[in-house]
């Protein structure tokens, strides 16, 4: 996963990105190797953008 692949205004919700940071989590076996790291951090920003449009959405 590249940073590229991270666009503005995802159409994934917070629900199914954290499904896939919790997956990234069991598969590692809780250890993540650097790319695994790097997968993750993309994955909490893009879940950290999806939770504020949803608290935006929601006002």
């Amino acid at each position: 996963m590249s940073p590229d692949s991270v666009a503005p205004g995802s159409v994934r919700s917070a629900a199914e990105l954290n499904e896939q940071i919790r997956s990234l989590w069991l598969r590692s076996g809780g250890s993540l190797s650097d790319q695994e790291r790097a997968e993750y951090a993309l994955l909490v920003v893009e879940w950290a953008a999806a939770i504020r449009g949803e608290v935006v959405e929601a006002a």
